[in-house]
């Protein structure tokens, strides 16, 4: 059953996150050697680790939320579109957390294509999985979506956040669960209202 999206507030968002980790955390990610939830709690124990602001820990952290509020489903190597689960996890959260954040979610697709297009080694970088979904996400951008990728007002976060996301797939790596970085999400939550 879908979540009544609508009924959601921000003393409620959350929890309902928070739910979604624990019920959810442990589908798989994209042909990765880690699960959803880990991917994520990877990217924010990173950041968190090198002392990132707030704004980075928590986008890190919700960056692939779209992967389970979108109606499309989860991503899988036998895909041969978009998914756009980057529009899907923004549209959630844009009611709740400042633009620095959604910005980071709704851009994040869009960074690793602008990272292809400026940055030629970037690309040598990418997983197997990721190369495949750059190519159903229009592969490397061309000159003028590099143009106008640049004047987003929040570029060296949603590139950061970027990093984060291929950072985040190591098996080895422990993390706090969801729920340590909670209180965190709130201040990001209560900072926007």
């Amino acid at each position: 059953m879908k979540p009544n999206i609508d009924a959601l507030t921000p003393e409620t968002i959350v929890a309902f996150i928070g739910d979604i980790f624990d019920r959810r955390g442990e589908e798989e990610y994209l042909g990765e050697p880690v699960n959803m939830g880990q991917h994520m709690l990877q990217g924010a124990t990173i950041a968190e680790q090198n002392g990132q602001p707030e704004e980075i820990i928590v986008a890190a952290l919700l960056h692939d939320i779209g992967h389970f509020t979108s109606e499309f489903g989860t991503f899988t190597m036998d895909d041969t579109e978009d998914r756009y689960h980057e529009d899907a996890g923004a549209a959630v959260l844009e009611r709740f957390f400042p633009s620095v954040v959604t910005d980071c979610v709704r851009f994040h697709v869009a960074a690793k294509r602008y990272l292809c297009a400026t940055r030629p080694e970037y690309l040598k970088r990418l997983s197997e999985a990721s190369l495949h979904s750059l190519n159903l996400q229009g592969g490397p951008m061309n000159a003028e979506e590099v143009a106008t990728f640049e004047q987003n007002a929040n570029l060296d976060q949603i590139i950061a956040v970027r990093y984060l996301d291929d950072a985040g797939k190591r098996p080895d790596m422990k993390t706090p669960d969801y729920w340590h970085f909670a209180p965190m999400v709130q201040r990001m939550v209560d900072r926007h209202t």
